[in-house]
């Protein structure tokens, strides 16, 4: 099957590598980033035929502009076979600084109300269609807490079940919804952190095995599949062993990250 894909996150990892996957597998572009220029010269570099792609410049934690983006992509290039809510940020948090609770609000706006916001504008001429794919990319992290990545693991938690939730309700109505977990990949996003990266990925590979498991269907899938069983482990692992696996484990950065604060001080 080929069609139209509409990938956020388009300018860089792990979208950038969805959308090369996508156009060499035959399908159509429709491109969501902040950095519109850089999309197109991007694009253009990469040799695509202009016919087959269009870049949309919206900004994926508000949600008016990133609806409005998906509203423009049904007026001009039809309404997409699937949508990738791929759109993702990643910044260390310490609860005991008051200005990090903004940090926290930030990485949901994008990673949560964006995601949300990106889909918006599909589902109803997808149910009305009785057929489309919503494709929501969480991560491994999701699935427990991990030191300084409050923000980052809650709001993949929230990805995972808002996903689930959200195919419920579209099931009857013919619409898939797909959670894609990925694990370590060789991103931006992972090149900061400062602890060891099993099974690192390079988002050429994840791109395809994420392919794979849209187009079969998959309702969850979490890639590499080493890091699956990874994840199924650490569901079932008690606090106390996962409390002892931790200890030691380097922190997530903090966004310009200083010295602890003293008790009582913001």
């Amino acid at each position: 099957m080929t069609g139209l894909v509409y990938i956020t996150g388009a300018s860089s990892g792990i979208g950038q590598a969805l959308a090369l996957q996508y156009y060499r597998a035959g399908w159509s572009l429709a491109l969501v980033a902040r950095r519109d220029a850089q999309m197109r010269e991007w694009a253009q570099a990469q040799g695509l035929d202009a016919a087959r792609w269009r870049v949309y410049a919206a900004d994926v934690s508000v949600p008016e502009s990133i609806a409005a983006a998906g509203r423009a992509c049904i007026a001009q290039q039809g309404l997409p076979q699937v949508v990738i809510a791929n759109a993702g940020i990643s910044i260390g948090m310490d609860s005991a600084y008051f200005e990090d609770l903004q940090v926290m609000q930030q990485v949901y706006a994008t990673n949560n109300i964006g995601l949300a916001a990106t889909f918006q504008p599909f589902i109803a001429p997808m149910r009305e269609r009785r057929g489309g794919t919503l494709v929501g990319i969480a991560s491994v992290a999701g699935i427990r807490g991990l030191p300084g990545h409050g923000a980052y693991c809650s709001s993949k938690a929230a990805v995972i079940s808002y996903c689930e939730s959200l195919r419920g309700e579209c099931r009857p109505d013919g619409v898939r919804v797909v959670t894609i977990a990925p694990g370590y990949i060789d991103t931006p996003l992972t090149r900061q952190n400062r602890y060891s990266m099993p099974f690192l990925m390079q988002p050429e590979d994840f791109a395809r095995r994420a392919f794979e498991a849209i187009s079969a269907g998959a309702s969850f899938r979490v890639i590499p599949w080493q890091m699956g069983v990874v994840a199924r482990l650490l569901r079932v692992l008690p606090n106390a062993w996962f409390d002892r696996l931790l200890a030691g484990r380097p922190r997530k950065h903090r966004q310009g990250a200083g010295h602890p604060p003293e008790a009582g001080k913001t």
